[in-house]
């Protein structure tokens, strides 16, 4: 190392973390460097340091320093931040020091941020999900199964009027939410207040011949006063639920957006979209298990974690880890990589499963991840060969096989609909 860099001073194996600092897990992969260097330039370069050592730099700002206290051959690092160096309340500047400048330093080929353990300062400046996993549940009156959710299809350009006229199919067929898409928001060909006029229209119409409760998953995603003003046109219609499309709104507007719809008595339905641009890499970008905690931390009531069975990527583990993570009171994980994490006075949040689900694939994703969670059916409702009022119907048919242990088989054949659906998809998971 050279005389003027004191990157290795940020390494400390023998220090003991405080329960009030910050941790992160890293895994690093370094470039013509030592592991030992590069999890001190992690270290530095995300707390005081920077690449040469400072005229500026006294004795009472060294108790600022990051420090690592673990290395492992494996390349994973874990660092404890003293808290004075975070706004607390602020996920973009708490996330612009853990995650912000280490990932473009040279010396490093990869950089992954895998967890963080947020301390009780932190956890008591944010209120967390309003209505979470109960509260919604019981806005639906759902308690013995998986509640239901579908994207009218194609997702973009459907006008209002054929919007409509879907939406009326897939919610008397059975299905409890009504869901747009990630990139439906307020085009010419379905304007936004066009189209929840005339949705609250369809659940009204369907509650009243149903008996069922509905609800409808509006995405109000945009610049953030104009997410504003959405969401009170939103509660204008007593409908009680928006989507968000949280990473590409961002962190900052997700926040403000949790404090307004707190007022206006409205549940967050969190999607995902972008994620993998930064989470699908093992070795580099962030973890989806990160983006979880920070949306349960500020205060989403249901997100997208992902299904071990459907056509996006996603590991078994990895899936059902991040589904202990925000519906655990106190996460305890089953390695000793990942962190315990107290939640205090944050709810649980509602797991979202999605992508490329069918009939067919239900049961399994019941048997791996549980009844409390919602299970949104795009194409598995709107690709039935006989509508999609007939792939609503197949969908509720299939839970309600799963829910009594009948194999679906068996269940289609007094049951039209999930039989039509088996024999076009049997038990295939899409790629």
């Amino acid at each position: 190392m050279s005389k003027f860099e004191w990157y290795e001073e940020f390494v400390e194996l023998t220090y003991k973390p405080k329960e009030d600092e910050l941790i992160a897990v890293f895994k690093v992969i370094p470039k013509d460097i030592t592991l030992t260097e590069a999890a001190g330039r992690v270290a530095s370069e995300s707390s005081i340091g920077t690449w040469t050592t400072l005229t500026t730099m006294t004795e009472d700002l060294r108790k600022l320093m990051a420090k690592v206290y673990e290395i492992r051959n494996n390349g994973i690092i874990k660092i404890a931040y003293p808290l004075d160096l975070f706004e607390l309340n602020s996920v973009p500047q708490i996330l612009s020091s853990i995650a912000g400048n280490v990932f473009g330093m040279r010396a490093i080929k990869a950089l992954r941020l895998i967890d963080t353990r947020f301390p009780k300062e932190v956890i008591e400046q944010f209120k967390g999900p309003q209505f979470g996993v109960e509260g919604v549940k019981k806005k639906l009156k759902i308690y013995d199964r998986p509640i239901t959710a579908t994207v009218p299809k194609p997702k973009v350009g459907l006008n209002t009027e054929r919007y409509a006229k879907v939406a009326y199919e897939i919610l008397s067929g059975g299905v409890d939410l009504l869901k747009d898409d990630e990139n439906l928001t307020s085009q010419k060909f379905n304007p936004f207040i066009k189209r929840l006029d005339a949705i609250m229209k369809v659940i009204d119409k369907v509650e009243n011949e149903t008996g069922e409760r509905k609800g409808y998953l509006i995405n109000i995603t945009a610049e953030t006063r104009e997410m504003i003003k959405r969401a009170k046109a939103v509660a204008d219609y007593e409908n009680e639920f928006v989507m968000i499309d949280i990473l590409t709104a961002g962190w900052a507007a997700l926040q403000t957006l949790r404090d307004e719809l707190e007022d206006l008595k409205l549940a967050i339905h969190a999607h995902r979209a972008f994620h993998a641009a930064f989470t699908r890499s093992p070795d580099h970008g962030m973890s989806m298990l990160m983006v979880a905690k920070l949306a349960r931390l500020i205060g989403v009531d249901h997100i997208h974690i992902g299904v071990p069975v459907g056509k996006m990527e996603a590991k078994v583990k990895d899936v059902l880890t991040i589904q202990r993570e925000i519906t655990e009171r106190t996460f305890i994980p089953k390695d000793n990589v990942l962190l315990n994490q107290e939640w205090y006075h944050i709810k649980p949040v509602l797991p979202v499963a999605s992508g490329g689900l069918h009939p067919g694939l239900l049961p399994k994703v019941i048997e791996v991840m549980g009844k409390n969670i919602i299970v949104q059916v795009g194409g598995g409702v709107l690709g039935h060969p006989d509508g999609a009022y007939a792939g609503a119907k197949a969908v509720r048919q299939a839970l309600e096989a799963a829910m009594k242990n009948i194999p679906l088989d068996e269940y289609a054949e007094t049951h039209k609909e999930l039989r039509r659906a088996l024999e076009k998809w049997g038990y295939i998971r899409p790629k």
